[in-house]
Order: C-alpha cells, then structure tokens, then sequence
C-alpha cells in the first residue's frame, strides 16, 4: 500500500498569524510572545509527524520551499471592505481609502466584487479600459483611473444591464478577477465585497489572500444586526478584521455646527466593545461625498476641506500602522513550506 500526500504550511502559519493578530494583538501581547506561540505550534505540528513516523514505518520527506506564486507575493496588502448588508457605504468607503492611501504614496488597486451591484464604474471613471495581454492572452490588464488599478464587471455588460448569474459562474468570473488580473505591483489591494455571507464572500476569503478586512456600518440596530453576521463569517474563517468604520454618523448644521444623528448614535462604536475590534472612525452625512461620487471624481481633490476629509485620511493612516506592523511580525515565519510524505507498506 502506498500513500502520497502534501501538508502545505503556508495556510496553517498564514491562519496562525490571522489567530494571533485577531485574538493576541488587541490585548497588547509583546511581539516575542506572538512569535513564541505561533513556534510551539509549528513545533508540536512536527513532533506529531514525526511520531508518525515511527509508527508508520517508511516515511519519506521531502521539503520545498518554492511555493507556487500568488497574489500575496504580488500584492503586498489585500484589504477586504465588508458589511454583510447593502446600502451602508462599502463602495463609498473603498473608493475614498483608496484614494487616501494614493496620496500617501501607496499603489493602489480595487477590485469590485459585487457583481449584481457593481458601481466602482461610475465612482472612478477609468481613463483607460480593461484589455487583454499581449504577452499572455489569459490574462488581463486592469483598468485604471487616475493611476489607481481597477476591475468591475460593469466593464463587461452594457449600462443598467442587471447581471442574472447563477453563483458557480459568479465564483468563476471572481476568481479570474483574482488570479488572472495583471494586479502586480501593488502594495494594496482593496476589495469591495457584495453585500451578505453567502458563496461569493467565501470564495473570495479561501482565493484571495487576505490580509485583513475592515467592517462598514451605521449607526442603527438594523444594521448592526447584519454587520454582526459578516463579523462572526471573518472570525470563523480566520481573518482578522482592523476595524469598524461607521458611516452616516451625523449631520452637522454648516452655520451653526449643531449635531443632528438621524440614524442613531454610536452604534459602531456599540459594535467595536462587543467584539474587542478597533473603531476606526465616523464618517458625517457629507453632500461632498455625494457629489464627488456621482460625479465620478476624487474627494479629496474636489472638497479637499470637506469634514469627511479627515476621517478617510485618519482611516487610512491608522490602516496603513496596522498593515505594516502585522507585515513586520510575519517577516520572521515560514509562509512557503511543503511537506511531501509517502508511506509504503
């Protein structure tokens, strides 16, 4: 009898990490003591193989360390923007970090993922289509708006044409987004999830690599209840969530600034204490945001002093603090490590 098998440890040190930065970090553990957890597991994983090994008989190992290039080593961030419900301001959200991580001198790229709503077509206009490689037919070039890379299936249907699909061929026309999208170089990748819990989220958290994500709300209890599903879906797939942005928060009077909250009050804030998750900001009920969205134009340039402003370029400081701190601890373990086992009897 023979058997052949492959224990690939990318994923167990890649989940390991999402563990430890999700459940260890935001209790403020020291950086040595992450690590040490993180090595005593690798170490019982080996001890158990190799117990393997003497009751089994003829094992033989081989290792590899040439693991087979994906988008992580293409990309060196891959944000998640989710809600687990429609109408909170995901796309909202995504197209203005990005925006605020390209002034900060990131290459930045967004991925619409929300097949049966997209609208990243009309929030930034492309200055130049998606096209087809000329080196290699397989593949695509993204679209790009403003130096910010970009891929819709807007680009691909007609206008207002709804996208009736059945979820198989959506999972197929997302993993080629993911996988055969010219995306490199970037140092994030942004994706802007569809609304809900369901097949198209789960194969974009098992395909794309995922660094983190970051949960967009308002403030009302309806709200919430959904956003609490997409949370407990990032924490039962092992990806760590960087924060709750909650959006609508208010409205300030322009003449006398008086603060009105029409769809309640800190209900983000709410959501972040239950979960231990970090608040990252309120977003105002802001008519610049509006306009420079259906205008398809940057906020940042048109409304440089618009309140919301702010909030998106705070957002993405401390997005980029969290990004490059978890960049730094996962430096020191291994990412691309096979074991190749066969057992003849």
């Amino acid at each position: 009898m023979s058997i052949n098998g492959v224990i690939n440890f990318s994923l167990l040190a890649k989940g390991m990490v999402s563990f430890y930065k999700y459940k260890i970090l935001p209790q403020r553990q020291k950086p040595n003591q992450v690590k040490l957890h993180m090595y005593t597991t690798i170490l019982r994983l080996s001890l158990s193989f190799f117990y393997f090994q003497e009751v089994a008989g003829n094992l033989k190992f081989s290792f590899s360390s040439d693991a087979k290039e994906s988008m992580s080593q293409t990309v060196r961030f891959v944000l998640a923007v989710a809600a687990g419900k429609g109408g909170v301001g995901k796309s909202t959200l995504t197209v203005n970090l990005a925006l605020a991580l390209q002034k900060k001198g990131w290459q930045v790229g967004i991925l619409d993922a929300d097949l049966y709503g997209p609208s990243l077509q009309k929030m930034l206009p492309p200055d130049t289509p998606p096209q087809q490689s000329l080196a290699d037919p397989q593949r695509i070039i993204p679209a790009q708006s403003s130096g910010i890379k970009e891929m819709s299936y807007a680009f691909f249907s007609q206008d207002e044409e709804a996208a009736i699909v059945r979820a198989p061929i959506a999972n197929r026309v997302i993993k080629q987004f993911l996988h055969q999208v010219d995306w490199a170089p970037l140092d994030c990748l942004l994706i802007d999830f569809p609304p809900g819990t369901g097949d198209i989220q789960l194969t974009l958290m098992q395909e794309g690599a995922l660094s983190g994500g970051v949960i967009v709300t308002t403030p009302q209890e309806v709200a919430l209840l959904d956003v609490t599903k997409a949370i407990q879906m990032f924490d039962r797939m092992q990806i760590p969530i960087l924060g709750i942005v909650e959006n609508m928060s208010f409205f300030q009077e322009p003449g006398t600034q008086m603060m009105h909250y029409p769809f309640g009050k800190e209900g983000g804030k709410r959501l972040s204490k239950r979960f231990g998750i970090p608040f990252l900001g309120e977003i105002p009920i802001d008519s610049a945001i509006s306009h420079s969205s259906d205008a398809g134009q940057s906020l940042l340039d048109v409304f440089p002093d618009a309140s919301s402003v702010c909030v998106f370029q705070k957002i993405a400081q401390d997005l980029i603090e969290q990004l490059e701190a978890f960049e730094h601890l996962e430096g020191d373990y291994l990412k691309n490590f096979e074991l190749n086992w066969q057992v003849q009897r």
